[in-house]
């Protein structure tokens, strides 16, 4: 359910604006996603595991809220990341 040290370290060469950058908007916003795309693949086998759902819900209004101040902050590094992520909106 969690992402490897090693697939972080990928996510974060991928998304990260500096060397060095693990803070960024679009980093937090790729690993949140890679979460829950794994979360997401565990419900279809444990459909009544409602605890780890709400961790989920949870983390989905997260990458909602860093998604929203991205677009205030700087609409064309939003609009680059959905694309690059897959993301619908």
């Amino acid at each position: 359910m969690s992402v490897t040290a090693e697939r972080k370290h990928e996510i974060i060469a991928d998304n990260a604006r500096t060397a060095g950058d693990t803070g960024s908007a679009e980093v937090q916003v790729a690993i949140l996603s890679e979460r829950i795309a794994n979360l997401t693949e565990h419900f279809k086998t444990h459909k009544k595991d409602n605890h780890s759902r709400r961790g989920l819900l949870k983390m989905v209004s997260q990458r909602r809220r860093l998604l929203d101040h991205l677009t205030k902050v700087d609409a064309d590094r939003y609009q680059a990341l959905i694309a690059k992520l897959g993301l619908r909106r």
